[in-house]
Formats: structure tokens, sequence, C-alpha cells
């Protein structure tokens, strides 16, 4: 009977389009964090594993220092699907080596999002990730580049079963002044293989005096 009951239950999380936290969507991140409002906007496309289609979606984060809380809502359709999905949810980032004088930077990143039901085989699914950060500022005059990479574990419940699986995404922040691109690839490993996820996107940061 518990055997039946874990067959059913990675069935139904087999049929939820793999992602990292907001669906089809890498786990984005800055190790080296900021002060002020960034506004982000983000395309995601996962491979064939994880159901191919296109991602849309758009964050904005507040960088008080070495802490960075980010909240977010993005759009995912699978290929051949008649409707998308919707997923919202946040998380919060603690710069804890670098700064301004130290071009490595080390980061602490937690979050969660909420995805809803598109159908039956597409329950409403709950995602959290735990990850580590690390980025290279490199010394490029008039131009901040900051490649990363950021290795975690996401974990996923639906359908009242939950799963817990080990991944990374290496990417990098690129700004020109207040505006800037972002890029990211996000690889996790699943029973039986891997699933992939190609992330672009743009971003403007409005510094805000905080005080901090």
């Amino acid at each position: 009977m518990k055997r039946a009951v874990l067959i059913v239950g990675v069935a139904a999380l087999a049929t939820t389009p793999a992602a990292a936290q907001w669906l089809g969507m890498p786990v984005w991140n800055s190790p080296k964090g900021g002060t002020g409002i960034t506004i982000n906007g983000d395309w995601g496309r996962p491979d064939s594993t994880s159901g191919k289609g296109n991602a849309f979606g758009g964050r904005a984060s507040l960088g008080l220092g070495t802490l960075t809380l980010t909240a977010g809502v993005a759009s995912y359709k699978p290929e051949n699907a008649t409707s998308s999905i919707t997923s919202y949810g946040g998380n919060a980032a603690m710069r804890v080596i670098g700064g301004s004088l130290i071009p490595v930077s080390l980061n602490l990143q937690v979050g969660a999002a909420r995805s809803d039901s598109s159908s039956p085989t597409r329950p409403a699914t709950t995602s959290v990730t735990g990850a580590a950060g690390l980025a290279i500022s490199l010394p490029t005059p008039g131009v901040s580049i900051e490649p990363y990479v950021s290795p975690g574990f996401r974990y996923r419940r639906a359908s009242g079963t939950g799963n817990t699986n080990f991944g990374y995404t290496i990417g990098a922040n690129v700004s020109f002044g207040m505006f800037g691109v972002h890029a990211a690839y996000d690889y996790e490993h699943v029973s039986g293989g891997h699933v992939g996820i190609l992330g672009l996107g743009a971003h403007v940061a409005i510094k805000v005096p905080l005080g901090m």
C-alpha cells in the first residue's frame, strides 16, 4: 500500500514542469547584492525534459546592504499546453563575504514560490530553494560584470508528496550604470536524469538612500 501511494505521488510530481523556484525560470541570484530597488524582467526557456515552452516574469528587489529581499511572479506555458501556470513567491539573500573593496562575494539565499494548478495532471506546487552563491566582480571600467555559480537544494511538494533535488545555477549579471542584463543556466538533477533551463533578462536599478 505504501509503495502504491509513493508511486502515485512520484507520478504526480513527474507531470509537473520541472523548475527551480518560479516555474520555467532559473534560480536567479546576485551574490554581490547592493542597495536600492532593482526591477527585473525575465524570460525562461526550459529544455525538452522540463516541458519546453516559454516563461515570462518580473521581480522587484530591495537591497539593504548585506540583505536583499525579492518578490516576483512568473507565467509559464509548456509547449502544446492550452493554459499557462502562474507562480508567485520571493526570496531573501544574505551576503556573508564581499563588498565594494572585495572582488569576491559569497551569499546564502532561501526562497519559496507557489504555482497554481493548470489541470488535474498538473497540480498546484510549492517550491522551496536553498543555495549558496559565489561571484567574482571583474575589473572592467564603466561596466559591472558579475559571473556567479549558485549550487543548492530544491524541494517541491505537490498532491501531498514532496521530493528534494540538487541543482545549481551558472549565470552573470552585467550592469551599465542604472541599466543592465542578466543571463543564467539552471541545472537540476532529477530521478533518471536532469533538467535544464536557460534564462535571460534585463533590469534597472534605482539607488535609494537607505541610511545604511
